[in-house]
């Protein structure tokens, strides 16, 4: 009986359970229409399975294998990126700048992006001890480390900028060809932007020119010679906190007879603990041991991290940081324990001196922000040409592409924000930006790097879900950048210190930082709103609403206070992010080359609440109530009840 099924008629996914079933009836005693003892016909009935092209037979696999997705040249396949350069720059800067991130982007694709992978998948390691119980503190990085600080020398990943090559477009080459590189770098981008802060801070202290350390590690930090090129760390942070570096820094400073320093101090958390030299903050100590409190008892001092014998200059490495994620930079816990120093600043005013470098790293924290938004977006867009379910291709469910269009979205605004910070960036630098340039400069850096940090994450995370399971399996490559991603709200301050910050900004200008900044976007709607396309009026006017709504909310807000002000600051920085970028997106919609698309993505950007901070203040979030509920609600439950 069993010998009249037709085997072909046998399900894919059980033909195997199937084939032994019935195999089994064949060869029992109570099989029906076979003779047990008939050895041959049992021969030719399993001949003739054998025959069959049963999937999944004699190997595990199947037949059935996804394509992966490719990543490409991000350069060509990036079209905002393309038009803002060529919007932007002059033609001859654009035609040279463009062929440089064209052949960059292939390279990137070919070779960079595995190195980086590389990086991921082969962490620094300490060894404290040799094996003779010597104390050595070796830090072990991989091949692939060290060869992608080969390839950022040779590229000019920190040079571009100080060669000067462009004028103030330096700048915006510099951030260009980051953006390409910082995602599939393996997180090497992290000591490039640190160096970058210090190639800043060096070529405006005037002692520079006079001192021959500096002078000669300022030749190292931008050279393209691999076997030249210097990296720069930051240790800043200590156990007291990383933000609050005027009242959390406890190393001393002891004073040399030949001028030099000695550091005694311990640093909480070191990036790039391979880097050549640092730049680090200390407390100078008199005489009797002791010290100025506050800031103004902080100074800025230069070391070079190895002695010229090779061993580590009075450093002694305690342990390295066990990340969530950029877990290929060595970070670490340093005792610094009589390492050689140099005072770098002016005693007393190592606070002011960060500010240069934090511009600079807050400007790197973004880009990498757009970038990695740039990067998975590209990478699920073309993984949905390949994924086929429910009988079509991913990119043919419109919900599916609705998701990645509202991902497009946010990544060109967040684009077009890094690119306009490195433009102003790049006039600041080179000493030809206006008075009202630099103000912006300074009042946009903070709303940058916070918002464009929360934009990541989120964006990262959908690009995720995107690929499906496959999105959260390591092998991929792809759940690292999540990892990745969730510093950039915490690096280079958190969201609510970045917030503070641009309060302090428009306090410490008296207001002028804030004049300018609408000023600014003012300019750009006016021009904007004469367009004829309805997508591009109609995000004018919403903007153009809500400037005059957030200008009413600060002009009332004057009566309110200090603390008022605190607690709002958060949903101000928000609300001066998607105001602002939203006049980017309208003023890019009106170029004479712009696209429908452009028209497209700045009304969607606008379509949401740009003003959050006047909604809430609507709903009585930074009222006295309001206040007394935010703190019921986080302390319902606590076992301490506090007073």
């Amino acid at each position: 009986m069993w010998k009249t099924i037709n085997p072909k008629s046998l399900k894919t996914f059980h033909c195997v359970q199937c084939f032994i079933r019935f195999e089994s009836l064949a060869t029992s005693n109570t099989s029906v229409g076979v003779n047990p003892g008939d050895s041959r016909s049992r021969r030719r009935d399993r001949n003739h399975y054998s025959e069959l092209d049963i999937p999944f037979r004699k190997a595990a696999r199947g037949t059935f294998f996804q394509d992966k997705p490719v990543f490409g040249n991000a350069y060509e396949e990036d079209v905002t990126l393309q038009a803002f350069l060529r919007r932007t720059l002059p033609e001859h800067v654009f035609r040279e700048v463009s062929s440089d991130l064209n052949r960059f982007g292939a390279r990137v694709s070919s070779e960079i992006h595995d190195i980086g992978l590389e990086c991921e998948d082969n962490p620094p390691k300490h060894e404290p001890f040799d094996a003779w119980g010597n104390r050595v503190d070796l830090l072990v990085t991989s091949e692939a480390w060290k060869r992608q600080k080969a390839i950022a020398a040779e590229e000019g990943m920190v040079s571009i900028p100080y060669e000067n090559k462009h004028g103030p477009w330096s700048r915006v080459h510099h951030v260009a060809k980051s953006m390409l590189y910082n995602p599939s770098s393996g997180l090497y981008s992290c000591p490039l932007a640190m160096t970058d802060g210090a190639l800043q801070f060096f070529r405006r202290s005037p002692m520079t020119s006079t001192n021959p350390a500096f002078s000669k590690t300022f030749s190292h930090l931008m050279s393209r010679d691999p076997t030249q090129f210097w990296t720069s760390g930051q240790w800043m942070t200590e156990r007291r906190g990383g933000s609050d570096v005027a009242d959390g820094t406890e190393t001393v400073a002891v004073p040399q007879p030949d001028g030099t320093f000695k550091l005694y101090g311990y640093k909480w958390f070191s990036s790039a603990t391979d880097s050549d030299m640092t730049l680090g903050l200390a407390r100078i100590i008199d005489a009797d041991g002791g010290s100025v409190a506050g800031s103004k008892g902080v100074s800025m001092f230069y070391l070079e991290v190895k002695k010229p014998d090779g061993s580590l200059n009075g450093i002694e490495i305690q342990k390295l940081k066990n990340k969530l994620g950029t877990r290929q930079l060595p970070t670490a816990e340093l005792l610094l324990d009589g390492t050689d120093a140099i005072l770098a600043s002016d005693p007393g005013r190592g606070v002011p001196a960060i500010t240069p470098m934090l511009t600079i790293t807050r400007l790197h924290n973004a880009l990498a922000s757009a970038a990695m938004m740039r990067k998975i977006l590209l990478q699920a867009r073309d993984y949905a040409t390949k994924r086929h379910a429910f009988g079509k291709n991913i990119i043919d469910h419109p919900l599916h592409v609705q998701t990645l269009s509202r991902m497009e979205v946010d990544t060109r605004a967040a684009q077009l924000f890094v690119l306009d910070a490195a433009r102003l960036l790049g006039l600041d630098e080179t000493g030809e930006a206006t008075e009202e340039e630099s103000l912006l400069l300074r009042i946009l850096t903070p709303l940058l790097k916070l918002y464009t940090a929360k934009m990541s994450i989120s964006t990262v995370s959908e690009g995720l879900e995107a690929f499906g399971g496959q999105g959260y399996i390591e092998d991929t490559g792809l759940p690292g950048m999540l990892r990745d991603a969730q510093v950039l709200c915490i690096w280079e301050g958190t969201t609510n210190i970045l917030s503070l910050d641009v309060l302090r900004s428009v306090l410490k200008s008296s207001g002028e930082t804030l004049q300018v900044f609408f000023r600014a976007t003012d300019t750009r709607l006016e021009e904007a709103a004469k367009s004829n396309v309805p997508a591009i009026k109609d995000a004018c006017g919403r903007l153009q609403h809500s400037g005059r709504e957030l200008k009413g909310f600060l002009d009332r807000s004057t009566i309110e206070g200090p603390a008022f002000m605190e607690l709002a600051s958060r949903d101000l920085a928000y609300s001066m992010s998607r105001l602002y970028m939203g006049s980017l997106l309208v003023e890019h919609a009106i170029w004479a080359e712009a696209t429908p698309e452009d028209a497209v993505v700045a009304k969607r950007w606008c379509e949401q609440d740009l003003c959050p901070v006047v909604t809430n203040h609507g709903h009585g979030h930074y009222s006295p109530d309001g206040q007394a509920a935010d703190r019921t609600l986080v302390m319902d439950g606590y076992p301490e009840k506090l007073a």
